[in-house]
């Protein structure tokens, strides 16, 4: 059964073809998926966040999936990936790093095939469309500097005082017309999230 009392999902897709007027071939693809969810703890201090904590480790595993499934790829084709969450403002920022933190990595690992690389997070309080920026990094080689990125995550009615909004965005390239140099593809070991 669902922990998270999910109102709505939201999953779209980011494809830039063109560039300073140069081709990007193939087109640089992101996805982002979004799901407004019921704060458990809206309104008042809790010690213990564990319910927030389950419901982070339930929708790693399902927005990483429908990333992955807006893209069309297999798991394994993903490059990079992010979290975030807004808090709205009968909660507070704990209940954010509550979701994002202790469960939420292992499930998304798994719907991008592997994950050496820590998940990049951002986590925000605020009022109906407040937008949060989602940071992107390679997920086997955070040293890999073509993924470096970021995407907006916003929705015009959420999150309402009581909810939060939890965001992911899976990739399966980097930045358009990536030229400042650093580790490549080709060279990513995988062995300690870094190289």
């Amino acid at each position: 059964m669902s922990k998270a009392h999910i109102r709505k999902i939201v999953v779209q897709v980011d494809e830039t073809r063109i560039e300073m007027g140069k081709p990007v071939n193939p087109p640089t693809r992101r996805a982002l998926a979004m799901a407004v969810i019921a704060n458990p703890y809206a309104g008042s201090y809790a010690e213990n966040l564990d319910e927030l904590i389950a419901i982070g480790e339930e929708l790693g595993g399902l927005l990483g999936e429908k990333c992955v499934q807006a893209l069309g790829i297999q798991p394994g084709q993903a490059q990079s990936y992010g979290k975030a969450a807004i808090v709205g403002e009968a909660g507070e920022l704990e209940h954010a790093a509550a979701i994002l933190h202790p469960k939420l990595g292992a499930p998304l690992r798994k719907a991008v095939e592997k994950g050496a690389a820590l998940v990049p997070s951002a986590k925000k309080q605020g009022g109906l469309g407040t937008a949060v920026d989602v940071p992107l990094g390679h997920k086997d080689a955070a040293f890999v500097r073509s993924h470096f990125d970021a995407m907006e995550a916003r929705i015009g009615d959420a999150p309402r005082a009581n909810e939060i909004v939890v965001a992911v965005v899976v990739t399966d390239s980097g930045r358009p017309l990536p030229r400042i140099g650093g580790l490549q593809i080709s060279e990513i070991k995988g062995e300690d999230g870094l190289r």
